[in-house]
């Protein structure tokens, strides 16, 4: 509709062509589970007992949802979300009080409160971004913000 100038994103597979998509940085995800769940002990889960669980989840039609759920199709899986939400934060804290796993950025999580669950071959990563309109020239304060979120970035891994 091209009321905004530019807008700092997780960057969808497929681009609209009203809209330049830049990519700026990869932000990788991990699957999390509260430290006292059944599945933080010294064993290593597979996926498919991880799916036996309860999940708390980002809301289908967002693209880290589609990220997750696009790799456990390949594998022929599927989560059960117990809840979901749009609120990277919301997630977080419904993991660590044991709701049930999650996945979730890697910038995001710290030392306590969670354990991180890793799978042998798959990666999940979000490649975010910055979205401009083609039409649309770019004010002083917006190519400022692109250029400063460019020069501290780190390169995407594509």
């Amino acid at each position: 509709q091209g009321e905004l100038e530019l807008g700092v994103v997780t960057l969808p597979t497929h681009t609209p062509e009203s809209l330049q998509a830049l990519a700026v940085w990869d932000d990788p995800l991990r699957f999390v589970v509260a430290e006292d769940h059944p599945l933080a002990g010294g064993h290593a889960p597979g996926l498919e007992e991880l799916m036996a669980h309860p999940a708390v989840l980002t809301t289908r039609g967002t693209y880290t949802r589609e990220i997750l759920d696009r790799a456990l199709e390949r594998r022929g899986l599927q989560a059960r979300p117990a809840m979901a939400t749009n609120y990277l934060e919301t997630l977080k804290m419904m993991v660590e009080i044991g709701l049930g796993w999650g996945v979730l950025p890697l910038t995001l999580l710290d030392k306590k409160g969670m354990r991180k669950l890793r799978f042998e071959g798959l990666r999940l990563t979000r490649t975010l971004g910055i979205v401009t309109h083609r039409r649309r020239t770019l004010s002083n304060a917006a190519v400022a913000m692109r250029d400063t979120c460019l020069e501290f970035a780190s390169p995407p891994q594509r």
